[in-house]
C-alpha cells in the first residue's frame, strides 16, 4: 500500500525518493564500502572535492563503510543524525519505502498453506524519537506484506517523543491514511517517557485485534510473515511467538541474512540467540517451529491470553529483561514459546540504544525483580552474575508482591522444571561458595582484574565491580574469574592456575586435562594459596604492581560476598 499522495510531498522536500533501490544481501555479495550501484550510462570521474571529502572522513563506525563520496558538510549532517538516532537516517532519508527487499524463507516456506478463516492482527510499533523515514518505511513494509484482510490496524506508540519534525511528519501521514481507512491507525502518545517496556504495554491495551503484535518501529516485514504466526496462535493461543531476525545493519542499510536461531538468555538475563536443538536439526525440515526458551523482544501473542498472564511486568523500568520474565512465565505457567522460520522479520540493531546510556543499570534492576519472583533458589544465580550481594543489595527493585500473587494465581512450575525441561543447555553453579570483587589489603582502592583477554594473565585495577572483576570461589578450590559462562556447551570459564610460578587465566576443562595447578585455599582476610604448589597469590608493588605467586609473607585477601562459611584467619 503506497500513499502517492504524501509520499508526493515528502519527496518534493527531500525526504523520501519514489524510485526503488536495489537491496543487497550480505551473503549473496554485498557492495564493497557499502555504496550504490554505478551509474551504467555513464562513468563520472571523481571530483577534486570530492576526493578531499574523502580525506576528511569523520572519526566514526558511520563511516567505516559508507559515506567516502559526501562533501565535507554532508558528512556532518549525516554524523548528527546518526548520533541521535542510533542508525544512517541520512541514508534511510533517500531510501524508497517500498524498497524491494529479499526473500530469505527457507526452502519449503512457500509451499505451505493456511487456514482460509486466520484471524486478525494489531502491529503495534513502539518508539521514541525514532526518524520520519524508518517509522514510515516500517509501516509501508507491513502494510505491503500483510494481506489486508488479516491486518486489522496499525498502533503507533510515542514515548513521548521530543522531535518535532518526527510529530508533524507522522501526524500528518496518519492523517492521510486515515481519511482512505478511518481508524486504521492508531496514535498513542505519552505524555512523559515510560521506558519500552510500559510501552508495550500501552500498544497492546490500544489493540482491538483478537492477535497483537508488539514491535519496534525499525523493521521491515518479509513475504507472507503473518500468515504462520497466525496459524500457529489460531491452534493454540497459549502460544507466544518469535519471527526469525535478519539484519538490517545501521550504517549501510543492507540486508544481512541471519541463521536460524532460538532465543535464550545469560545469567545476566541479557538475551542471545542460541542454536536450535538437536532434536529440530534432526527433522530436516528448516519450515517447522523452532521450540525456543526464551524471547528476544519483539513478539505476537493472543491480545486476550497476553492480558489474562499478566502482559508485561510493568513494575520494571525502561529496558530490559521484561522479554526474559514473560518467557519465563509463559513456559512456567502452562504456555509456550516459538520462532518460526517461515516469518522473518528485518530489524534495525542500533549502534546505541536511545533511551540512556547506562542501559545496563535498567536491566540489571529488571533482572533482580524479575529473579525475585520467578527464579527460587537460582535467584542466586542472577546476583552472582552482576556480582551483587544477596542481602541488602542497595538496589530498590520496586513491589514485587503482586507479581508473586500473579505466580501463585497461575499455579506456574518452579523454575528448576523450567531449565530441566525448556532449557537445558542453561549452565548451573550451584556449588559456588564466594563470589564479588577481591581485594589485598596492601592496596584497598584495586581489585583482581582479568586484564586483556589475549594476555590470560589477572591484574590489578581500580575498583569497578563489573563482569571483569567478578571472582567465584567453588567448593573443590577451583577460582573463576571473569563472567559467568551460560551454557553448558560453551567455552569454558577461565580457572585461575599456578603455572611455573606465574598466575595464569586458562580455561578451566583444559587446565584440568593437562594436570595444572588449579586448586586453592581462600581464607577470608588471609590468604589465597594454591594447595599443590603451596605458593600464595600476592602483589609486588616495585619496581611495578602486578600479581604474582611467592612464597607466602601474610598478605591478606577479602572477598566481598560469601554464601557459604569459608574459613577466617
Amino acid at each position: 500500500m503506497r500513499d502517492f499522495s504524501y509520499v508526493a510531498r515528502l519527496e518534493k522536500l527531500g525526504l523520501f525518493s519514489l524510485e526503488p533501490r536495489r537491496v543487497y544481501v550480505q551473503s549473496v555479495g554485498a557492495v564493497k564500502g557499502g555504496r550504490g550501484e554505478k551509474n551504467k550510462r555513464e562513468e563520472i570521474p571523481q571530483k577534486k572535492e570530492e576526493q578531499e571529502a574523502a580525506e576528511a572522513i569523520p572519526n566514526s563506525v558511520l563511516f567505516a563503510n559508507w559515506g567516502h563520496d559526501l562533501s565535507p558538510e554532508k558528512q556532518r549532517i549525516a554524523l548528527e543524525k546518526f548520533q541521535y538516532y542510533g542508525y544512517n537516517s541520512y541514508l534511510s532519508d533517500q531510501l524508497s519505502m517500498d524498497r524491494t527487499i529479499p526473500d530469505l524463507r527457507p526452502d519449503g516456506c512457500k509451499n505451505l498453506s493456511f487456514p482460509p478463516d486466520l484471524p486478525q492482527i494489531t502491529v503495534a510499533f513502539i518508539f521514541v524519537n525514532e526518524a520520519p523515514s524508518v517509522i514510515l518505511r516500517s509501516m509501508h513494509s507491513v502494510m505491503a506484506k500483510t494481506p489486508a484482510h488479516l491486518l486489522k490496524e496499525i498502533v503507533l506508540v510515542d514515548d513521548n517523543s521530543h522531535n518535532v519534525e518526527l510529530k508533524e511528519t507522522l501526524h500528518a501521514y496518519v492523517e492521510e491514511l486515515n481519511k482512505r481507512k478511518p481508524g486504521f491507525v492508531k496514535m498513542v502518545r505519552h505524555s512523559k517517557q515510560e521506558g519500552l517496556i510500559r510501552s508495550r504495554v500501552s500498544g497492546w491495551r490500544a489493540a482491538t485485534a483478537p492477535v497483537v503484535a508488539l514491535l519496534d518501529a525499525h523493521v521491515e516485514f518479509s513475504y507472507q510473515w503473518a500468515e504462520p504466526i497466525l496459524s500457529r496462535i489460531k491452534e493454540d493461543r497459549t502460544r507466544i511467538i518469535s519471527t526469525s531476525f535478519d539484519n538490517i545493519k545501521f550504517d549501510t542499510f543492507e540486508y544481512t541474512q541471519y541463521g536460524l536461531t532460538s532465543h535464550g538468555f545469560d545469567w545476566q538475563l541479557w538475551c542471545r540467540y542460541l542454536n536450535p536443538s538437536q532434536e529440530w536439526w534432526g527433522l530436516g525440515n528448516k519450515t517447522i517451529p523452532i521450540r525456543s526458551p526464551s524471547l528476544i523482544g519483539c513478539f505476537v501473542v493472543d491480545r486476550q491470553y497476553f492480558g489474562e498472564i499478566g502482559m508485561l511486568d510493568e513494575g520494571m523500568e525502561v529496558y530490559g529483561g521484561e522479554n526474559v520474565e514473560l518467557s519465563l512465565r509463559v513456559w512456567q505457567c502452562g504456555g509456550s514459546v516459538e520462532v518460526l522460520p517461515c516469518s522473518r522479520l528485518a530489524h534495525i540493531e542500533r549502534a546505541h540504544k536511545p533511551y540512556t546510556t547506562d542501559l545496563g543499570a535498567f536491566v540489571r534492576r529488571n533482572a533482580l525483580r524479575l529473579a525475585e519472583v520467578w527464579m527460587d533458589e537460582f535467584k542466586s544465580h542472577v546476583y552472582m552474575a552482576w556480582n551483587i550481594p544477596i542481602e541488602n543489595s542497595g538496589i530498590d527493585i520496586g513491589d514485587i508482591s503482586e507479581r508473586k500473587a500473579l505466580r501463585q494465581r497461575l499455579k506456574c512450575k518452579d523454575f528448576k522444571w523450567y531449565l530441566q525441561n525448556v532449557y537445558p543447555e542453561m549452565r548451573m553453579y550451584m556449588d559456588i561458595v564466594a563470589y564479588g570483587t577481591l581485594k589485598n589489603s596492601l592496596k584497598s582502592d584495586l581489585c583482581v582484574d582479568q586484564g586483556p583477554a589475549t594476555d590470560n594473565i589477572p591484574i590489578m585495577y581500580g575498583c569497578h565491580g563489573w563482569a571483569p572483576q567478578s571472582i567465584y570461589y567453588l567448593s573443590n578450590g577451583q577460582i573463576y574469574i571473569g563472567i559467568l559462562k551460560p551454557l553448558v556447551d560453551e567455552d569454558d570459564n577461565k580457572c585461575l592456575v599456578d603455572v611455573d610460578s606465574t598466575p595464569r587465566l586458562i580455561e578451566c576443562k583444559q587446565a584440568k586435562a593437562k594436570g595444572m595447578n588449579m586448586s586453592w585455599l581462600l581464607t577470608q582476610d588471609g590468604l589465597i594459596q594454591n594447595r599443590i604448589s603451596k605458593r600464595c597469590l600476592e602483589l609486588q608493588e616495585h619496581p611495578e604492581l602486578r600479581v604474582l605467586l611467592q612464597e607466602c609473607t601474610g598478605q591478606r585477601w577479602t572477598i566481598s560476598n560469601v554464601l557459604k562459611k569459608i574459613p577466617q584467619q
